[in-house]
């Protein structure tokens, strides 16, 4: 049975937009396709969570669901594969710290990173003029870092300005403080240094020769410090978020330790969630060359062709479900029909089965952290973007957690969105499951 998820706006298109009064901590760092706190506090009232509850969020990208438990007095754990994403949740959750000393703190910063600018006559105030010094030997990402990002993300002089307030934030920043102004300065990075467009699919837009980066990243550290005095009531309520792979639950939490699940997996389509935070993730030293990146990718739920290597077994965990596998040959049989031969359209049918076989992998491996009577809500959507097969990725991951002993409560739908290329109703969902235990 479906329903309609209870929203406090009405329209579609607000369904998965961030509201004004969810900006405080929220807007700290978020992934553009991060889904919404509303919609995380609709399930906690739902599922009547309170102070003695502990929230998981196994794919915790941004740690939307943490910061809303946290908001709301309930603990909150999560685990993220994506070394930036992780980062990001734990500084988002992580409110004990003074906020008079952390403006005071980015003030010190600031000034330091402007006499460096100012000695090389580069100018970092508003409104921008053009830079004095000639040969100027800028700062720049090592060559086999800078190969992993997007050629032009970010033009060289925003980036060398980037790389001397980082390094004196590494360098100079009380130890307390640090991580608060780190992500201050990633967030300034993309939203306002970096040429990087988003819409959703990371990409670039216009090009930008200079821009300013210290005074949006101190505004940041002073948003920072606004919200966490707004929220001191609550800065003590547990929230952890364990750096490791959604498919092994049962090594990283203990039995029985879950009372409910909020959640938002990846979607089986071609969105390589890594290069959405590429640039972070190289300007932080998480990812330093390919082999990392491999590394880290290897981590995560099979999602896209782009993650997807010759030893991955994942596809044995459903290959007694025949809705997936005639799925993934219709996927085939539409390519072969169609005549593509590229290596990524061949692994279409591949990732598919791969992708189920993984969140399979996830709910078998999930059981034993649950209490009996435990709920969850999956946020999921439907794709076509294999050769327009449909994949109703929520109502195949109810076949998966029935086969794997859950009980399928109800599927609410949180709204629709129009497929460009087959101009079909594709319905993003919410499926909600109990562990009987």
């Amino acid at each position: 049975m479906s329903y309609a998820v209870a929203r406090l706006r009405n329209q579609n298109s607000d369904a998965n937009k961030l509201y004004d009064e969810d900006r405080a901590i929220h807007e700290w760092y978020r992934f553009v396709l991060s889904f919404p706190p509303h919609l995380v506090r609709h399930y906690l009232e739902r599922f009547g969570a309170h102070s003695g509850y502990r929230i998981l969020d196994p794919f915790c990208g941004t740690a939307t669901t943490l910061v809303e438990c946290k908001k709301h007095g309930i603990e909150g754990v999560g685990i993220e594969g994506n070394p930036v994403a992780h980062f990001a949740g734990c500084v988002k959750t992580a409110w004990d710290v003074n906020p008079s000393a952390l403006v005071a703190e980015g003030q010190r910063i600031a000034e330091m990173a402007h006499e460096q600018l100012f000695l090389l006559g580069i100018q970092d105030e508003m409104p921008l003029l053009p830079t004095t010094s000639v040969d100027i030997a800028l700062r720049t990402l090592p060559a086999e870092q800078a190969a992993l990002i997007l050629t032009n993300s970010i033009s060289p002089l925003p980036l060398h300005k980037a790389l001397v307030l980082r390094d004196s934030i590494y360098q100079e920043a009380e130890p307390a403080y640090q991580r608060h102004l780190l992500l201050a300065l990633i967030k300034a990075l993309v939203n306002n240094a970096s040429n990087l467009h988003f819409g959703p699919e990371v990409g670039l837009g216009a090009i930008k020769d200079d821009a300013a980066v210290i005074a949006p990243w101190f505004a940041n550290v002073q948003a920072m410090a606004q919200d966490i005095s707004a929220f001191q009531d609550t800065q003590r309520i547990p929230s952890v978020i364990h750096r490791g792979d959604a498919r092994s639950v049962a090594t990283i939490l203990p039995e029985r330790s879950i009372d409910c699940v909020i959640t938002s997996p990846p979607y089986p389509n071609e969105k390589d969630y890594t290069r959405t935070t590429r640039l972070e993730a190289v300007f932080l030293g998480f990812i330093h060359n390919k082999s990392e990146l491999r590394a880290m990718k290897k981590g995560l739920v099979r999602s896209n062709t782009r993650g997807v290597y010759k030893e991955d077994n994942d596809h044995e965990w459903i290959a007694n479900l025949p809705r997936i596998q005639e799925l993934a040959e219709r996927i085939e049989q539409r390519r072969i029909e169609l005549g593509k031969t590229s290596g990524f359209e061949r692994l279409y049918a591949r990732v598919t089965r791969l992708y189920f076989g993984g969140m399979a992998r996830h709910f078998a491996a999930l059981r034993t952290s649950l209490v009996p009577g435990a709920k969850l809500a999956y946020v999921v959507g439907d794709q076509a973007s294999y050769f327009r097969v449909m994949i109703r990725t929520g109502d195949i991951l109810c076949d998966i957690a029935k086969s794997l002993g859950y009980h399928v409560l109800h599927v609410d739908l949180f709204r629709t969105r129009l497929a460009t290329a087959t101009r079909e109703q594709m319905r993003e969902e919410v499926v909600v499951l109990q562990w009987p235990g």
